[in-house]
């Protein structure tokens, strides 16, 4: 039995080495170990939309795989692929999804206001020339070309510039590696001046930690590199625009992103990467100098975080899942910054989502609790009214902490009502938690009604999750085991 043991042990390792030399073999067919960056302008409304190339790029090393070259996870709302031109062949493909693509759902774009998003995609650099296509999901969610065209690696107008700004310092912060085999997070900084610094280390460090002792990233925490970039913020903080308050930030981020209150992105994204482009990465954090609550995040483009709030740890696991694994949102009572983002007639392509049109091939099958019943029924009734009541108490408390500070009301009286609010808050998860955690349902799998921003029509794996309410709690088995994939996806 050892002998046999040791001989498919010695067959599998052989046939390993063989797939992964075969594979390497490609990659160094078509490309170049070093990083086009294609930067672009995504213009239009809900209506009509364009897209016309601003930059191109040589950059660093490749920090992606070079064995999965194609994205098979069929996720996002838009794919790039690249073509080689002369054969045809798809030679690498990734899938996204856009702040363009929020916004073509949200009341202004509806009302037919156009606006111009600066997005990129990072694919390895190709050593003749490609056909550069970005396809787009449909009303079915099938992907079609909405864009394409013809990049020569050689032509001179491609930015070779070196890569190097005297302002900026890079921290390896976790570092197991060789970034061809290793998944590379960068951990940019935002509204920390020189006088932060001291605190922008210590939070990196806090941050770091929280990463590797989460699952399923605490397994595989032997796969990441995670390198921090400081470059200094003239002012501490981020804009406020509810309130009056704006800052000069490195990256320019602000709440109220989209109109919506906590939703916290950038979009000067030429000066995102531009900082990123100092290391090797494959996915971006964007840590956020702040005490509010405050995120977002948008998958494979970057996700943000605040860090002094006391959810602090859940929005930097929660964005993240947004961000690098394509997960959806699973709550449904908050409001949200746009509009029919989900049909309950299509199934969503999001892992943790499921429109359940099909319930006996549901896409969490494998993991669903023996004879569990679906649609899963839950004490759903009592949850929705407790938590619609504390989302209008809570937009009355942020509403009025808003004022004080648009008034420039005492600081005492503004810290006040934010420390009221963080206890009404604090005390409104924690009774969620013992809510959901008493039902007969807690710990089963199946298809629970309340998710994607909807209150119905729309189902998701599990009664809680992290990428269901706030707090400190896992993953659900779907969202880790979708995670998992992705890891391995980078770093096989």
């Amino acid at each position: 039995m050892k002998k046999l043991s040791y001989f498919s042990a010695l067959v599998f390792f052989l046939f390993s080495n063989l797939i992964f030399t075969q594979a390497l073999t490609t990659f160094n067919s078509y490309f170049e170990d070093a990083t086009m960056r294609i930067d672009y302008f995504h213009i239009g409304d809900a209506k009509s939309e364009l897209l016309t190339i601003d930059h191109i790029y040589k950059q660093g090393i490749w920090a992606g795989s070079r064995i999965n070259l194609i994205d098979n996870f069929n996720n996002g709302a838009y794919y790039y692929k690249i073509y080689n031109k002369e054969t045809g062949n798809l030679i690498f493909s990734k899938g996204f999804d856009s702040y363009f693509k929020e916004y073509q759902t949200s009341a202004k774009a509806l009302e037919g206001t156009k606006r111009t998003f600066h997005e990129t995609a990072i694919i390895p650099y190709p050593k003749n020339e490609i056909k550069f296509t970005l396809e787009k999901r449909d009303n079915e969610n099938k992907l079609i070309e909405i864009y394409s065209t013809s990049i020569n690696p050689k032509d001179i107008g491609i930015i070779n510039d070196k890569i190097f700004d005297k302002t900026i310092e890079i921290t390896k912060s976790l570092f197991n590696g060789d970034p061809h085999s290793k998944l590379d997070v960068v951990i940019v900084a935002e509204g920390y001046t020189l006088e932060d610094k001291e605190k922008y280390l210590d939070d990196l460090k806090k941050f770091t930690k929280i990463f590797t002792e989460t699952e399923p990233y605490n397994s595989k925490k032997d796969k990441f590199n995670i390198y921090g970039v400081f470059k200094p913020s003239e002012e501490s903080g981020v804009d406020e625009p509810r309130a009056g308050i704006y800052k000069n930030t490195t990256l320019n981020a602000t709440f109220n992103s989209m109109g919506s209150e906590r939703y916290l992105l950038t979009e000067d994204n030429k000066a995102l990467r531009d900082i990123a482009a100092h290391v090797p990465y494959d996915a971006i954090y964007i840590m956020v100098n702040h005490h509010r609550y405050g995120g977002g995040g948008i998958y494979n483009w970057n996700c943000t975080f605040t860090t002094d709030n006391q959810f602090n740890a859940y929005l930097f696991i929660h964005e993240f899942g947004h961000s690098f694994a394509g997960l959806a949102d699973e709550y449904y009572t908050s409001s949200t910054a746009y509009d029919n983002f989900y049909k309950p007639t299509l199934e969503p392509v999001e892992p943790n989502i499921t429109a359940l049109l099909d319930p006996n091939n549901i896409k969490w099958k494998n993991f669903l609790s023996e004879g569990i019943e679906l649609p899963t029924p839950w004490e759903k009734k009592s949850f929705d009214e407790m938590s619609y009541a504390w989302q209008v108490k809570r937009r009355e408390m942020n509403n009025t902490t808003t004022e004080l500070k648009k008034s420039n009301a005492p600081i005492g009286k503004i810290e006040e009502a934010e420390k009221l609010y963080a206890q009404k808050d604090r005390e409104e998860t924690d009774k969620t938690d013992r809510y959901l955690q008493s039902s007969k349902y807690w710990g089963k799998i199946g298809a629970f009604e309340g998710a994607g921003y909807m209150a119905t029509g729309l189902y998701r794996p599990m009664l809680d999750c992290i990428m269901f309410s706030k707090g400190d709690k896992p993953f659900c088995k779907v969202c880790e085991s979708a995670i998992l994939k992705v890891i391995s996806h980078y770093t096989e």
